[in-house]
């Protein structure tokens, strides 16, 4: 059973000041906490279920100090409504120095503030083999419990980096295509691309911002042939990079 003490903590890492003071963050589910045990990020706290301690022991028994615990358990320290597997307590990693080539495909996020959104592009990011996702400073926290969890473990093979995206841009405009997702952009449909550039997505509410906008070399658009007004950033995100992936 869970002491008070440690289901305090735990649930003290859903609030960004805590994650960042301890420089951990919680991982939740079967999934998530399996793609953890494999990936290099450091296992601090392991807590898990009988049934889980029995399908996955030779993973846990690799060197791993585990906890078997409740269901009941997990509930009560973490997010999800319901956990029968497991639940784990990691250290941030220390990010190497971001580097790009031109010939790079990656994705630039401003002000992307949905957690469930921001986790399932670096899922999509994952699926197609881009590692590295930038963000402006308004998005939302790469740690945060919900993002983990809607990356279905691709938290653990894309490294996100958070800094000043129009200054970032600024840099780069003149050695690499910059392209931003626009209603006013390019039909995709009509343009002959290669998986090479930055594409820069905005919040759906407000698009790109204006200094952003400012450092794009080419807006571009996925054409609609209905009526809904716009698309969510993570399925529009998924389209474009699939266009752009075609010819690859």
């Amino acid at each position: 059973m869970l002491s008070k003490a440690v289901i305090k903590y735990i649930n003290s890492l859903q609030v960004k000041k805590y994650r960042n003071q301890h420089q951990a963050f919680v991982v939740e589910g079967a999934k998530s906490v399996l793609e953890l045990l494999h990936s290099d990020f450091e296992v601090q706290h392991l807590f898990v279920t009988d049934s889980f301690y029995r399908e996955h022991t030779a993973i846990l028994d690799k060197g791993f100090n585990y906890e078997i615990v409740t269901e009941q358990d997990l509930i009560k320290a973490g997010t999800f409504a319901t956990n029968n597997a497991g639940l784990a307590v990691a250290g941030m990693r220390q990010l190497p120095k971001l580097r790009l080539k031109p010939t790079d495909l990656t994705i630039a996020l401003d002000d992307i503030r949905d957690p469930g959104n921001l986790g399932t592009i670096i899922r999509i990011a994952d699926w197609y083999g881009i590692d590295t996702v930038v963000c402006s400073e308004t998005c939302a926290d790469f740690y945060n419990p919900k993002v983990i969890a809607a990356t279905m473990g691709s938290f653990t093979r894309v490294k996100v980096y958070y800094l000043d995206l129009p200054a970032w841009l600024k840099e780069h405009t003149n050695a690499y295509a910059i392209y931003g997702a626009s209603l006013d952009g390019k039909n995709l449909h009509a343009m002959q691309l290669k998986p090479e550039g930055i594409i820069v997505l905005g919040n759906e509410a407000n698009g790109i911002r204006k200094e952003v906008a400012q450092q794009v070399n080419q807006l571009i658009k996925i054409p609609a042939f209905g009526k809904a007004e716009s698309l969510n950033v993570a399925t529009a995100t998924a389209i474009i990079i699939d266009n752009f992936m075609r010819n690859s």
